[in-house]
């Protein structure tokens, strides 16, 4: 009997450490972006989403594209040039809530180790887990298959630049606070203080986010980039207007 009862115990031992393990995913095609001849920026949502751990498997998100990075400036990685966090200060809550709106439609379960699922051969470790010359050294030894990575999945071309206006040390590694400072970067460019303002009505702060973020979608229900890349919208467009409208008044 306690041999049987110790066996029993390894078994559930072994399958918590199984459940409690994170997993590496790919997210999916798709194209969003202001400056579209500058190719997609970040993949959205429709294909579905390939978890891969450096080999196979399978979960749900998707791609991104969209414009250049905003004045991501100097500093260590998260602060700007006065030490301050670029994710923290006034509206922190805020552009969390944001962020988290948009990685349902852009990379879902597979979060900040999402890779698009057409990287058929993926990095050697989880975005999280490689720094910035690790991912540039992947795209450039993997020609010929999409790159979009991250919790925001962000294209080659954007994140070069990106890169290169936060003067982020090629170093860095592309953690989680790393990728959010990036995506508020963006919320940035997509007009958030300006709607917050009065400046920009919320329709033209919702569309702006839907020319960076293929995922969501646009007042005719589709995605901006509806069919390129096997984009599509994966928010209807009343529970996409919902949901923003109550994070800006929150």
């Amino acid at each position: 009997m306690f041999q049987v009862m110790r066996h029993i115990l390894i078994r559930l031992v072994g399958l918590a450490c199984l459940a409690l393990a994170p997993a590496a995913s790919l997210a999916e095609p798709s194209l969003a972006g202001r400056f579209a001849d500058r190719g997609p920026m970040f993949g959205s949502g429709n294909a579905p989403l390939v978890a891969r751990r450096a080999g196979p498997a399978a979960p749900r998100g998707s791609l991104f594209a969209g414009r250049g990075a905003g004045a991501l400036i100097g500093g260590r990685p998260g602060h700007d040039l006065l030490g301050r966090s670029a994710t923290g200060g006034p509206g922190a809550p805020m552009r969390a809530r944001l962020r988290d709106l948009i990685a349902r439609a852009e990379a879902g379960p597979a979060g900040y180790d999402a890779l698009q699922v057409g990287a058929h051969r993926p990095p050697p470790r989880r975005p999280t887990r490689m720094s910035l010359r690790e991912i540039f050294d992947w795209i450039d030894a993997t020609p010929g298959q999409h790159h979009a990575i991250g919790r925001y999945q962000i294209i080659p071309a954007t994140l070069r630049r990106m890169v290169a206006r936060a003067g982020l040390d090629p170093g860095t590694r592309f953690d989680p606070a790393v990728q959010d400072r990036l995506a508020d970067l963006l919320l940035a460019d997509a007009g958030l203080d300006a709607v917050r303002r009065g400046e920009i009505t919320l329709d033209t702060f919702l569309l702006n986010l839907a020319k960076i973020w293929a995922g969501l979608p646009t007042p005719s229900g589709r995605s901006y980039y509806h069919g390129v890349a096997g984009n599509r919208a994966v928010l209807s467009y009343d529970s996409y207007t919902n949901a923003v409208d109550e994070i800006l008044g929150g």
